[in-house]
């Protein structure tokens, strides 16, 4: 039986937390992650240009690994462009969305809040899933201008303090009627990079949810469980801009289920039209 390769894709580092879990579910797989840090961060694009940039760079992608899955781990390239790419390539997509309905499920107190990017929060998609799935829980929404890029310096080894962090969770925690804020929706996959640092600086004890595991287990679903072969394939792991990793990303890749790497910090840039014109 041939082994399937998952290519990884988000707008930048995010996706690792994404990979990591998918890793656990198909350790047989061969993994490539893709970071389009050329045009990071998504949120600050506009629905077509996001659609103009990821869907020839897709099928660039798609020409050289020749994927049977792809993962779009990111709430934002979810939420705009995956119709576009299933309309436009057969390879099965997998996306990610605010787990909303698992977090007001779950909700004890059903104050729940969503912590993502200004574009995933201000998405009339998202707003639908509350509508949808909010169970009688009353739902904050909370757009981060900042967060997602924190956690990108900080795996890149740079320093992010408590406060920068600190100020754009604040606003997650409500009370109201006597009634706390006990789960916030991580509706960005970098925020999980940050989780032990968000539970640390938290006013009180939530749960926060990442929809990793959730993701892992569709891909499951797809492509069904593993072989049980001994050791994977090599990993790839390219940066759109072609630029090498820090020295201390490098390092933490393989924390992330990126143990033997093929061209890390090798690739060549992938121009697609607006960034070669």
């Amino acid at each position: 039986m041939t082994l399937p390769t998952i290519l990884v894709f988000d707008s930048g580092l995010g996706g690792l937390t994404v990979l990591r879990e998918t890793v656990k579910a198909r350790p047989d797989a061969h993994f490539v992650y893709v970071a389009d840090d050329a045009f990071f961060p998504y949120g600050g694009h506009s629905e077509a240009a996001l659609i103009e940039r990821t869907v020839p760079l897709m099928g660039k992608l798609i020409e050289e690994h020749r994927p049977d899955l792809i993962v779009i781990a990111c709430n934002t390239a979810s939420t705009l462009v995956l119709a576009e790419l299933r309309a436009q390539y057969t390879v099965p997509f997998v996306g990610t969305v605010p787990a909303i309905k698992p977090a007001c499920a779950a909700s004890l107190t059903k104050r729940v809040s969503v912590l993502g990017t200004q574009a995933t929060v201000s998405r009339e998609y998202t707003r639908a899933l509350i509508r949808q799935f909010a169970n009688g829980s009353e739902v904050t929404l909370v757009g981060s201008a900042r967060l997602a890029s924190l956690a990108e310096a900080e795996l890149n080894g740079d320093t992010v303090t408590d406060a920068a962090i600190t100020a754009e969770i604040v606003p997650c925690f409500v009370e109201t009627g006597g009634a706390r804020t006990d789960t916030v929706v991580l509706a960005c996959t970098h925020y999980p990079l940050l989780l032990d640092r968000l539970t640390r600086l938290s006013p009180w004890p939530v749960t926060f949810v990442d929809p990793a595991p959730a993701i892992a287990r569709r891909v499951l679903d797809l492509l069904g469980p593993a072989t049980g072969r001994p050791q994977p394939l090599p990993s790839a792991f390219r940066l759109t801009s072609g630029r090498a990793p820090s020295e201390r990303l490098s390092g933490a890749l393989a924390q992330f289920g990126l143990g033997e790497l093929r061209k890390a910090g090798n690739s060549p840039r992938i121009d697609t039209p607006e960034l070669s014109a």
